[in-house]
């Protein structure tokens, strides 16, 4: 048997039995561990589908941040953990959880077995004006061109989700700092991490985002880079978390949505539509909008695993 072809198969094989443990366990830090451990596996599954791009974002978000968001839940919803497990739903809810769950699956499995042969795709009308993009990673101009809308919802989509969380802060403390107070250890390995890995990281995310036009990588990457370097710093009590109330963080928050909107507008009288690039400048005004929306997504992503408000300004 091709080792290729042993290893592929036996990927999914892990996949499968990684989401199904996952769904299983009853212990809400195992579900996590386990919903980490999927992501990174389908990081793999990304990297063997030739889909680069796809397996950065999947490694630094669903493997990543998106892990250390539940395990800080759990952590405080430990001391409620136990009455949740005593309650038990009755059988009639169990079942019809079970026929919906089924219905989604055969309603899914019929899409993709009754697709048309050939299936309808965009790929040729892409391929045939990609070039004027003038990128060399056809991901990023498909997401910054083709797909531009989807992109930039999915920037206004996380300032939403970072929004829900900070409704959950005490109205005595809102427009207060995020997270608790760390003390600094002047001698410890964390505040020698904290000093040492962040110029790295911050080299790292800029040149991450910089080739992310030719090569693999982009904001999103580039952003997760910067916001575990930020809360590394914080975390090792060199910085402190900054008050949601302070006006800078607010625009720097939607700073990305904000140029995004703004080159879209401007697309409309100088080349005729919303999200339209003028001849000859589409790479340029696509890295800023890479640039702007990093910085906002750092911030938003490092705010997001910090939480609501726990301390006064």
């Amino acid at each position: 048997m091709n080792m290729a072809l042993l290893f592929d198969g036996s990927l999914i094989v892990l996949i499968l039995a990684v989401a199904v443990w996952t769904m299983a366990v009853r212990n809400s830090f195992a579900a996590v561990i386990g919903y980490a451990t999927y992501g990174l596996l389908l990081a793999l599954a990304w990297v063997r589908l030739a889909a680069v791009d796809a397996a950065l974002t999947e490694a630094a978000i669903g493997g990543g941040l998106t892990s250390v968001l539940l395990i800080r839940a759990v952590v405080r919803l430990r001391s409620s953990e136990s009455a949740a497990r005593a309650e038990t739903p009755g059988r009639v809810s169990r079942l019809l959880a079970a026929v919906l769950a089924g219905s989604v699956t055969a309603a899914l499995a019929l899409v993709v077995l009754t697709l048309p042969e050939p299936a309808p795709t965009l790929a040729p009308q892409v391929a045939a004006n990609i070039a004027s993009t003038s990128l060399g990673n056809a991901v990023t101009g498909v997401l910054l061109s083709f797909r531009a809308i989807d992109t930039l919802l999915e920037a206004v989509v996380l300032v939403f989700a970072l929004i829900a969380v900070w409704t959950l802060t005490p109205d005595p403390l809102w427009g207060g700092r995020p997270g608790p107070r760390y003390e600094l250890d002047e001698n410890g390995m964390l505040a020698y991490l904290a000093r040492l890995l962040p110029p790295l990281g911050i080299v790292v995310a800029v040149y991450v985002l910089w080739v992310g036009a030719d090569l693999p990588g982009g904001k999103f990457q580039a952003g997760t880079l910067l916001a575990a370097m930020w809360l590394l710093a914080i975390m090792a009590g060199l910085v402190e978390a900054p008050p949601i109330s302070q006006r800078w963080l607010r625009g720097a928050l939607v700073l990305g949505t904000v140029v995004f909107l703004a080159i879209g507008f401007a697309g409309v009288p100088l080349a005729g539509a919303f999200l339209a690039y003028p001849e000859g400048h589409a790479k340029p005004l696509i890295i800023a909008i890479e640039a702007a929306s990093m910085l906002s997504i750092a911030l938003t992503l490092g705010l997001l695993v910090l939480g609501p408000p726990e301390r006064g300004a």
